[in-house]
């Protein structure tokens, strides 16, 4: 076996985790792993050793799964109900089950982009950069995506965003927010 080959199974479980987060599907999903496992070792030559071969190969199964979805929608197919149901694996409590089962919703609810990145960053843990390099984009839009998709997660699962703790004293020439400017006017 190849030092290639055996860099690339060391992935496999990683690539099945993403795989699955993005078609929401068993099958869908080892279709996605074998279909990249396929495209990485006929074009093993093409990576060039000492880069970050996990980088490499996530690039492979985003556009693969790109264009599967582009052929989709030009193709009108029709998906299977077993085809969305989540695939999560709930703990025995029963309400980290429901809080699983709500956040596999809300997720399926994002726009691709911010759950593509979300993904990335949030479940493998990706740096910017990585994520950056995977889906062609710059790091800024990276950051905004994650920071619009963590935001439509935090309504669409019924949170509201975590209070930042204070650091000191207001400085008494900040601009008051909205909600401050309508409190003062009331008082007055």
């Amino acid at each position: 076996m190849s030092e290639l080959s055996c860099l690339v199974e060391r992935e496999i479980p990683r690539l099945r985790r993403y795989a699955r987060a993005l078609t929401r599907a068993t099958d869908r999903a080892d279709d996605l792993v074998q279909d990249t496992l396929v495209r990485a070792l006929t074009k093993g030559h093409l990576w060039e050793p000492g880069t970050d071969l996990r980088a490499w190969l996530f690039t492979i199964m985003h556009n693969l799964y790109v264009n599967t979805v582009r052929r989709e929608v030009h193709g009108a197919a029709t998906i299977d109900i077993e085809q969305v149901t989540s695939t999560l694996v709930a703990a025995t409590d029963p309400t980290s089950s429901l809080q699983l089962r709500d956040l596999d919703r809300a997720l399926a609810r994002l726009p691709d982009e911010q759950r593509e990145v979300i993904l990335l960053v949030g479940l493998e843990g990706m740096a910017y950069e990585s994520a950056a390099q995977i889906l062609g984009v710059p790091i800024g839009t990276i950051r905004s995506r994650l920071s619009r998709g963590r935001e439509t997660l935090r309504q669409l699962i019924g949170r509201q965003e975590e209070p930042k703790p204070a650091s000191g004293p207001t400085p008494t020439n900040a601009v008051p927010t909205q909600a401050q400017g309508a409190s003062r006017r009331e008082a007055a």
